[in-house]
């Protein structure tokens, strides 16, 4: 084997087969469904007489290593339609049966591994013995097709590689990633949590990450207003005929809530753009009022289908930091190069510094297919990638891979365990303008179509907000902590001396700081080891020596001890690092 990706594919595709033969051997009764590779290992799909567990995992992988040693080869064979059909209705492997139906052609690739047989394009290695390390990792619930209505089948990941150092590398990192999962931090840190009494994909935000949440808010919109931007409020619900005018109604339907109301069907918004073009169109524009850039922390609603549902990372109910941007041709240039270095300057401020950049351009094969003429996706293609030469910026180019309606570009950050999160979104948008009739008076004094551009920084805040817990395992940067400073008196008779600090710094002269004061009776010893789980970047301990000199004994949840301070010392520091935005090493 090498070190190809393509060889890495193969390899796992293969070790994904094994697996299919230890489980069919252990539990005979199982029905078969896919088992592809993927970036992160493998997976195969059964449907079970009895729920697997994790239990189930060890038994599995200890009957793969057995059946290894074995040295199976992996034997091809390219056999009629009519054949496979039969011998798989035979086997009662009703679900390869539905798949080989659907299969063009007359006759199809299959591949057998000891008594496995199994419907497969290959390729794979030769035999059992060219497998390299592997290890299962987690089984989970799935349906056949993706089809919520069709079989319920459990899901058994696994992951292999050629050598078994680079599984253990990849173990720790899987270690490191859980560590940081932003599911079990947000509930140690106290930050939401996701109530069945509500409904799964909704998140109830609770005190601490309401604050985190504002942060960013109150962050963007000041940098937005800056830049001339905008701030609306849209309703969350309108008749379906503005979702029918927009297009959604008719691409978009699947994943729209709908309800009927006073004899009309209404829709929970799944998108805030046509509420903004309702308030451009509100009154006639002239060119001299362009560009419009209207800005809204929208929350909207989407059907996801609950197997999909993840935490802060996929929800039914999210707000978007939406923007859009109406514009002359000739402004366009200008504002997309603009809206790049805003994301750009936003998510730095935020930590990320490994950006990798997407342009995804339509296929003029493919015409008939998207919004907008040969010249518009031309001459809109042209202007991003002007933009990107402006900013000095690579990028991949994605040919076929844009939206109908126009050509975009996708800014992905990387954090810190190296992984790629697609966050910030430029789009051009040809048919909107055209659906709604958005025009603004030219020079001529003739009405003239506008230039509509989608835009996105973080994406939404739930997912963003989800990205910046794992990024910084919880141990938020000081100026975006829910608590930036916990007092912990050493003992009762300090109690009064904390809270004089914690009034002192939350009446700070440049602005409140976000303190608290841990007044329980216990150990300071065990209230240092409470505020470090809780990733509180300063400690600030107080005792009568310190009340005497009216100082605090400094601890950074990174460093330890820093001396004492005075309280208004303490405080510059503090502001001074929350205006640099600096995040700490250790993070």
């Amino acid at each position: 084997m090498t070190d190809s990706e393509e060889a890495l594919q193969i390899l796992r595709h293969s070790t994904s087969h094994l697996m299919a033969l230890a489980v069919t051997q252990l539990y005979p009764e199982v029905h078969l469904g896919i088992g592809p590779a993927t970036s992160e290992g493998f997976y195969y799909d059964f449907q079970t007489p009895r729920r697997l567990t994790e239990e189930d995992l060890e038994t599995i992988e200890k009957k793969m290593q057995e059946l290894r040693s074995q040295d199976l080869p992996f034997e091809p064979s390219i056999v009629s339609k009519k054949k496979a059909l039969k011998f798989f209705k035979k086997e009662g492997e009703h679900l390869k049966t539905e798949l080989i139906e659907e299969r063009d052609g007359e006759i199809l690739s299959c591949y057998k591994l000891g008594e496995l047989v199994d419907f497969c394009t290959g390729p794979h290695v030769f035999s059992t013995s060219q497998l390299g390390a592997f290890k299962l990792l987690s089984i989970a619930g799935s349906y056949w097709r993706g089809d919520e209505k069709r079989e319920q089948l459990q899901r058994i990941y696994g992951t292999a590689f050629p050598q078994e150092a680079e599984l253990r590398d990849y173990l720790d990192h899987l270690e490191e990633a859980l560590k940081r999962d932003h599911r079990r931090l947000g509930k140690q840190l106290n930050l939401f949590s996701v109530a069945d009494r509500v409904a799964p994909g909704l998140i109830l935000w609770h005190p601490k990450g309401a604050k985190v949440r504002e942060l960013i808010e109150g962050f963007l919109r000041l940098e937005l207003e800056k830049r001339g931007y905008q701030f609306v409020y849209t309703p969350h619900i309108a008749k379906s005929d503005l979702w029918k005018t927009s297009g959604h109604y008719e691409y978009f339907r699947e994943n729209m809530f709908t309800l009927p109301l006073d004899e009309e069907e209404y829709v929970l918004k799944p998108m805030n753009c046509p509420g903004h073009i309702l308030i451009y169109q509100s009154s006639k524009r002239s060119y001299r009022e362009l560009p419009v850039r209207i800005a809204e922390f929208g929350t909207v609603y989407r059907k996801e289908k609950s197997g999909t549902l993840h935490g802060l990372l996929r929800v039914r109910g999210f707000t978007q930091d939406d923007a859009h941007i109406f514009c002359r041709p000739d402004q366009v240039l200008d504002e997309v190069t603009q809206t790049l270095d805003l994301a750009e300057h936003v998510l730095k401020s935020f930590g990320f510094d490994r950006l990798e950049v997407a342009l995804s351009v339509w296929d003029p094969a493919a015409g008939k297919d998207y919004a907008g003429s040969p010249e518009d996706w031309k001459n809109a293609e042209s202007v991003l990638v002007q933009a990107l030469e402006r900013k000095g910026w690579s990028y991949e180019r994605c040919e076929g891979e844009a939206a109908f309606y126009g050509p975009k570009i996708d800014v992905t950050l990387v954090d810190t365990l190296g992984r790629s999160w697609q966050l910030s979104t430029f789009q051009f948008d040809f048919s909107l303008p055209e659906r709604f009739n958005l025009t603004y008076v030219g020079t001529d004094s003739k009405d003239h179509h506008v230039v509509m551009i989608h835009r996105a920084l973080l994406g939404s805040l739930e997912r963003f907000m989800g990205v910046l817990i794992e990024h910084y395992g919880g141990a938020f940067p000081l100026w975006l902590a829910p608590v930036q400073a916990l007092i912990i008196p050493i003992s009762e008779k300090s109690h009064h001396y904390a809270l004089e600090v914690q009034k002192a710094l939350r009446e700070a002269e440049r602005g409140p700081i976000r303190v608290e004061t841990d007044l329980r009776n216990e150990k300071v010893g065990y209230k240092i080891r409470e505020a470090q789980l809780q990733k509180v970047p300063y400690m600030l301990i107080v005792g009568e020596r310190e009340a005497e000199s009216q100082t605090v004994a400094v601890r950074n949840r990174f460093q330890g001890e820093q001396g004492s301070m005075k309280v208004e010392e303490l405080a510059t520091l503090i502001y001074d690092l929350v205006d640099q935005k600096v995040v700490e090493e250790g993070h």
